[in-house]
């Protein structure tokens, strides 16, 4: 079977704890459910949070959602001056029999921003949500 990688990014407005699992947590239940995503699928997980978050591992989410024996990893991103601040990305490495085309991408809140280029592909592939 094989490997697909899903993108998801999201932000947060406060550098919480609660804001971080509470964004990652609705980051996460959205890739799984609008990709149709068993967890036992997700071979893994990378989580990466920007230089100005550090109150939680977004992987506590991921945990709390049930995601026990799943492998994830954080880190952080590189500091790109004027880049977007407060933000949480993941990139899910997926089992699937599904083409990569068919995968639905997750932009969510301010990390709209990320990704201008994909307003063409909105329907399809890409999601952003405010």
């Amino acid at each position: 079977m094989p490997v697909r990688g899903i993108r998801g990014a999201t932000t947060v407005e406060e550098n919480t704890r609660d804001h971080i699992i509470m964004r990652t947590t609705e980051l996460l239940e959205q890739l799984v459910a609008r990709n149709s995503i068993d967890v036992e699928d997700i071979a893994s997980a990378v989580f990466s949070v920007t230089e100005d978050l550090d109150a939680e591992f977004p992987a506590v989410a991921a945990r709390r959602l049930g995601w026990i024996y799943t492998p994830l990893f954080c880190t952080r991103e590189i500091p790109v001056p004027h880049s977007l601040g407060k933000c949480i990305r993941v990139l899910l490495h997926v089992n699937s029999e599904k083409r990569q085309e068919e995968m639905i991408h997750l932009y969510l809140h301010d990390a709209t921003k990320l990704r201008p280029d994909l307003e063409h592909h909105e329907k399809d592939r890409y999601y952003k949500s405010t």
